[in-house]
């Protein structure tokens, strides 16, 4: 009971919160009071207005709110966001472009979870539907899941994207942002393996912590200097009454983003500073540039306990990734196998979450991949979130990506023969194909 009540605690928390910025925008927002002008007034009113927005949008998942774009004949085209696989604790979902020729790049985003949404990589997918057929991975809310679905560790995710890739086929170009990356070349290496004719053509990882002690940050630090123990103790929840989900252990979104917001607390402070005086002006919109960020930044989702230990534990504490030491089910995952599939890693300068180093260290793990199919770079002034969003992603690192795929879009490399052996069921993957 202890688990589960700390987890109601939060949410009463947060739904007093959110009720405490209603009732004061409510409160100084009283016609009466128009009569008597008073500056502590409008402020209590603008202090609510950003307050409850804030609070609220902690439990929303966000909506993709991409509806259509222009193509290349001057007409604005619907998009459908189809699932194509479905899956207890996630889907693969398409961005279908009505009344568009199907584009010969097929991109799969693999999404982080790590305690946001997909919808995240929103801008990131608008910027490839003009080029390319976009499929994205969905995860959902752990809150939301049964406990009657079972478990969702590492091993399971790896899986997910086994299937996903199986799905799509051996001409998908896989672009992993983030957490991710060392999950989805564990992916890989799997397919090369055991099914080598489904791997994809090629694997861009972005800011992936492969090799987090590669250089240290923060957040490795953090991995290093707690107990598993003491994580379990901190970090563990069970969800309560009020979601599906009522029992799951999880690692609560509520509390990831409260470990967000401390990193840069005087930055994020001062934001909302700034967004109360411009609604005290007028000068605020529904869609300004605060609120378009922290919509999305504020959305949290919850990730099962047992993913989140077994990726600090594994990924972190072990570097099961970074010393080729990755097992599914006890069988060994090994990226030496990766022979043909052509490898980039992208990284920020300013990256301070994985930092630089971290992620080019996947080259240095594809042992059986030649030179040539192995690529790099490192994008000068850039953060965690500029490498696959804003200015930085748009105007320098989406086009060497795209050039990336396409100059490994050709026929595949032959590779050496392997054995394919029968593929081990995997517990909880994805096994619906949508009709």
């Amino acid at each position: 009971m202890r688990y589960m009540a700390t987890y109601d605690l939060m949410e009463t928390l947060r739904n007093t919160n959110q009720w405490l910025g209603a009732s004061a925008l409510s409160f100084a927002s009283y016609p009466a009071f128009a009569m008597v002008p008073n500056p502590a007034l409008q402020w209590m009113a603008a202090w609510g207005e950003v307050t409850e927005r804030s609070f609220q949008r902690m439990v929303a998942k966000p909506d993709w709110g991409i509806h259509s774009f222009t193509c290349e004949d001057g007409k604005d085209h619907l998009v459908n966001v189809e699932t194509v696989v479905e899956g207890d604790f996630g889907d693969l979902i398409h961005f279908k472009v009505m009344g568009r020729e199907t584009k010969p790049r097929q991109v799969m985003l693999v999404a982080p979870m790590s305690g946001h949404y997909a919808t995240l990589l929103r801008s990131t997918v608008i910027s490839l539907l003009p080029d390319c057929e976009v499929y994205i991975t969905d995860w959902h809310n752990a809150r939301d899941i049964p406990v009657s679905a079972g478990k969702f560790d590492i091993e399971d995710y790896t899986l997910y994207l086994v299937d996903y890739m199986r799905h799509l086929g051996p001409d998908t170009h896989v672009i992993a942002v983030c957490q991710p990356a060392p999950l989805t070349l564990a992916a890989t290496a799997y397919l090369a393996g055991e099914e080598p004719d489904a791997q994809p053509r090629s694997l861009t990882l972005i800011g992936g912590p492969i090799d987090p002690d590669a250089n240290a940050t923060d957040v490795t630090d953090f991995g290093h200097r707690v107990t598993m123990g003491q994580l379990e103790q901190m970090m563990i929840q069970r969800v309560g009454f009020k979601y599906k989900g009522v029992g799951r252990k999880v690692y609560p979104g509520l509390l990831q983003l409260s470990s967000f917001m401390s990193m840069n607390a005087d930055r994020h402070s001062k934001a909302f500073s700034e967004q109360i005086q411009r609604v005290m002006k007028g000068e605020a919109s529904d869609h300004d540039a605060h609120n378009r960020f922290y919509d999305e930044y504020l959305a949290v989702m919850d990730m099962t306990a047992e993913f989140y230990l077994s990726t600090v534990d594994r990924i972190f504490k072990k570097g099961e990734i970074a010393k080729n030491a990755f097992t599914i089910e006890g069988k060994p995952v090994d990226i030496a196998k990766i022979t043909n599939v052509a490898v980039k890693t992208v990284e920020g300068a300013d990256d301070d979450i994985s930092a630089p180093g971290q992620c080019v260290a996947a080259l240095d793990l594809c042992t059986g991949l030649p030179d040539d199919m192995k690529a790099s770079h490192l994008e000068p002034g850039a953060g965690h979130y500029g490498i696959f969003a804003g200015k930085s992603w748009r105007n320098n690192i989406r086009p060497l990506v795209l050039e990336f795929i396409d100059a490994n879009a050709g026929p595949r490399k032959k590779a050496k023969a392997k054995t394919a052996k029968p593929t081990p069921k995997a517990a909880n993957k994805p096994t619906k194909a949508a009709k």
